[in-house]
């Protein structure tokens, strides 16, 4: 059974195993979300755990930022590298120059709702070439919308990007996904993560209240049975999301 990971490293060793495993079972879009505030500041570093994984098996591979600064960046910082490093494009330079018959395999690095018309192009140009999304915010409803061209969207190319990972805090719950594995929900109880349910489609809104609604219900009634017995609990860990922002945080120091 897949575990929650301890510590940012271990989420993108993870990530990497469920990128592998959806891209042999022939998914082409694929995403990686670790939902933490202000994460994508961090997708340069991101970039550079995770790329090693898909050079394993894609030798032409081509690297994606969402513009053309954080583009220039990369190329300064990365030494040796042996594939090319882009921007996703503008009207200008549009994505459409960028794709070339010997690319393998794209990785997009942090793109958000304001590159997700130059996203959906690069996916479509690549056709059964994969590409893969890290850390992706693509569904910023106050600029891909609620109406019709919003709902037609997430129609068109948002619904066909596989999560082959995810993690994302409830407060005390964790909201958890690794390919091939089913959507998860881990509740802490004294200081451990316990699972508490599995599902195939990915629970949301109302759905998530009514699962740790009936776990938290659950637990106070075994607790209220064995009260009687004195238990010395360990003590309360901070919550896994709290220890990668904490991660985070010093990176950027």
């Amino acid at each position: 059974m897949t575990k929650l990971p301890n510590n940012i490293d271990e989420a993108i060793a993870q990530a990497m195993e469920g990128t592998k495993a959806a891209l042999q079972d022939g998914y082409a879009r694929l995403q990686i979300q670790i939902v933490v505030p202000d994460i994508e500041l961090q997708a340069q570093s991101l970039a550079k755990q995770f790329i090693p994984a898909l050079l394993e098996t894609n030798t032409q591979l081509k690297v994606f930022f969402p513009d053309s600064g954080a583009a220039a960046l990369a190329r300064r910082d990365w030494q040796d590298i042996t594939f090319k490093i882009e921007d996703i494009g503008t009207s200008r330079s549009p994505v459409d120059k960028k794709v070339e018959p010997e690319d393998q395999c794209f990785l997009l690095i942090a793109p958000s709702a304001v590159e997700v018309a130059q996203a959906e192009k690069l996916a479509n140009l690549a056709g059964d070439r994969p590409v893969i999304m890290l850390i992706p915010k693509l569904e910023d409803v106050s600029i891909v919308g609620i109406g019709y061209a919003g709902r037609q969207l997430r129609e068109r190319f948002i619904k066909t990007i596989e999560s082959c990972y995810y993690i994302k805090s409830l407060g005390e719950a964790v909201l958890y996904r690794c390919y091939p594995s089913p959507w998860q929900v881990w509740l802490e109880e004294n200081g451990q993560y316990k699972l508490i349910t599995e599902q195939l489609e990915k629970p949301v809104g109302d759905e998530i209240d009514m699962i740790l609604a009936k776990a938290i219900s659950t637990a106070k009634t075994d607790n209220s049975i064995s009260s009687s017995e004195t238990i010395t609990a360990p003590p309360k860990r901070k919550g896994l999301l709290t220890e990668i922002q904490k991660f985070f945080r010093a990176l950027s120091n």
